[in-house]
């Protein structure tokens, strides 16, 4: 037994020495949920954020969200085999026009651009079309391997989408995804959609945020750290100094990226 003790410490003062630079410093991975068991992500976990360019996947993170349709099975079991949890992000609130399953979209279901070429706002009434088309997409991130799904473009009700959508009617259809996902072993993210937050949260597993540091709205993302779940938190046009320490603070996990969302990443 003292051999063994020995053996442990050893072990524990190599793995102390090998630590990363201070600005990428992450913490460990989550354990292994049981079998049946959604992951759940906890705060102040590690991340990077991938949706352009050639994967790269040598940045010694636990967590990897990358694109659902480019990101192939095999890059999904290759990030596992690494010990990488990975998140499979969609747009479920926008259609994207670049997308293999672009025509299965009606046309009635296509309102006004979102802001990004090719992209436009989804009529999320329409919960009776949009959910075979959504469950579609989860299966195939189910079927890649991913932990976790992404749902983007969730707050088509404070856009000028083309459609009268109300509070009630995105809260419908963001519980709808949250089901879809869930049903499928698979853990989900709330993406911006800050007012309805208190709503959403027991519904959802963490939360992806953009730019709250720089409308200076954080603070509104801690009922999912007081939840134990993790709040991932980008920032593009704010440097990471000056966001870093409350960002650590919150325990929110945060970086600064570039709006390509290419693999260039600086972690808080």
């Amino acid at each position: 037994m003292k051999r063994f003790a020995a053996l442990v410490v050893t072990a524990l003062l190599l793995l102390t020495a090998c630590s990363s630079e201070p600005d990428d410093e992450d913490p460990a991975p989550a354990p292994e949920p049981a079998p049946g068991e959604r992951w759940k992500p906890a705060p102040g976990i590690g991340w990077q954020w991938q949706l352009s360019g050639g994967l790269d996947t040598s940045i010694d993170v636990p967590v990897y969200d990358v694109d659902g349709f480019t990101t192939t099975k095999e890059q999904v079991a290759g990030l596992r085999k690494d010990g990488r949890r990975t998140i499979c992000y969609l747009s479920t609130g926008a259609w994207e026009d670049f997308r293999p399953d672009a025509g299965d979209f009606p046309k009635s279901l296509l309102g006004k651009g979102n802001g990004w070429k090719g992209e436009r706002w989804l009529d999320i009434r329409r919960l009776d079309a949009l959910e075979p088309l959504m469950a579609a997409r989860f299966d195939m991130c189910r079927d890649k391997g991913f932990d976790a799904v992404e749902p983007d473009n969730m707050d088509g009700y404070d856009n000028a989408s083309g459609f009268p959508l109300t509070a009630d009617h995105q809260l419908a259809y963001n519980r709808l995804i949250a089901r879809l996902a869930h049903d499928r072993g698979l853990s989900v993210g709330l993406k911006n959609d800050l007012d309805q937050i208190p709503q959403l949260v027991d519904a959802f597993d963490f939360a992806v945020n953009e730019q709250c540091a720089e409308y200076r709205e954080c603070e509104r993302l801690t009922p999912f750290i007081a939840a134990g779940k993790a709040v991932f938190h980008v920032e593009y046009e704010l440097p990471a100094d000056r966001f870093c320490a409350r960002s650590r603070e919150l325990k929110l996990s945060s970086l600064e990226k570039k709006y390509e969302l290419g693999a260039w990443r600086k972690a808080c």
